[in-house]
């Protein structure tokens, strides 16, 4: 198995090793993982120029370290997926990380963190074919809605196209909606329990079936009154600090929650290791 050292080699050199990675990988016998859940480790916010991680603004700036943290998690027993660009899935299956894991491309990186464009969040990444030729489990999409920014409507339009054509190759479409609002020039999540139903009200509605379709949804006030708004399974995303557990097992309680999709808290943990962080995780399973 190469190691950190080889990455440039290959790349330089070898691209074509990729594919043959992508085509060589073990892939999991079902998408749960041994406690009946996924456990997914989310990495997918450097494309979309979001680089911070607690206090340090550049944190997941530095792709070695970075690397070496995201395998230190998929290590762990109970963590059973990734969610992440071509670039971090590319180096992690050159490394030999992904085997019998649930492979999730991210789709659409094109909304760039504090951009006049942000809400109009092109699909710059994985498309529903190259996450099929890759052999991979599924394709996640950012649906923020503005009712203030018309960019909203081709985001709409491109993520329920992404559904469909996810669907037709019966691969998992992980569509993580907010309703959204620009308050001094930056894009904020409205979380309260209100905006996310509505939300996944029209997250599950796009696409041509929603056989295929799961929602990741943060944990926001009034989550059983949230979660009752859909039949869909899904996942809770993010939290920050202490409180985050607590919040994530009350989440994990209610019946259409599935598992897991947490990134930054576990791999950049404010106090003790990524190890630790992510055993922690999986104890809530």
């Amino acid at each position: 198995m190469p190691d950190l050292d080889d990455l440039l080699d290959i790349r330089t050199r070898r691209p074509a090793a990729i594919a043959a990675a992508a085509s060589a990988r073990r892939k999991p016998a079902s998408l749960f993982g041994p406690h009946g859940r996924l456990m997914i480790i989310a990495a997918d916010h450097p494309a979309r120029g979001a680089l911070r991680a607690g206090d340090d603004p550049l944190a997941m700036a530095n792709r070695v370290d970075l690397l070496r943290r995201i395998r230190t998690a998929l290590a762990r027993p109970g963590v059973n997926g990734v969610l992440g660009t071509p670039d971090i899935l590319e180096d992690l299956l050159l490394l030999g990380a992904l085997d019998d894991k649930v492979v999730i491309g991210s789709m659409n990186r094109g909304g760039l963190a504090g951009t006049a464009f942000e809400i109009d969040d092109r699909f710059t990444a994985y498309d529903a074919q190259s996450i099929t030729t890759a052999g991979f489990e599924g394709g996640k999409m950012l649906l923020r809605i503005d009712p203030d920014d018309a960019g909203t409507v081709s985001t709409l339009e491109a993520c329920g196209s992404a559904v469909s054509a996810l669907a037709a190759r019966r691969r998992m479409a992980m569509v993580e909606p907010f309703i959204a609002h620009r308050v001094d020039g930056r894009v904020r999540n409205e979380l309260t329990a209100e905006a996310m139903m509505r939300a996944m009200a029209v997250a599950a509605g796009l696409g041509t079936t929603s056989a295929y379709t799961w929602l990741k949804v943060p944990v926001v006030h009034d989550m059983e009154r949230v979660m009752a708004a859909t039949t869909l399974p899904a996942l809770i995303l993010g939290g920050e600090g202490e409180a985050a557990y607590g919040e994530w097992r009350k989440a994990l309680d209610l019946p259409t929650v599935q598992g897991l999709v947490i990134g930054r808290s576990l791999l950049y943990p404010a106090g003790g290791s990524v190890s630790d962080a992510v055993d922690r995780a999986v104890s809530l399973l």
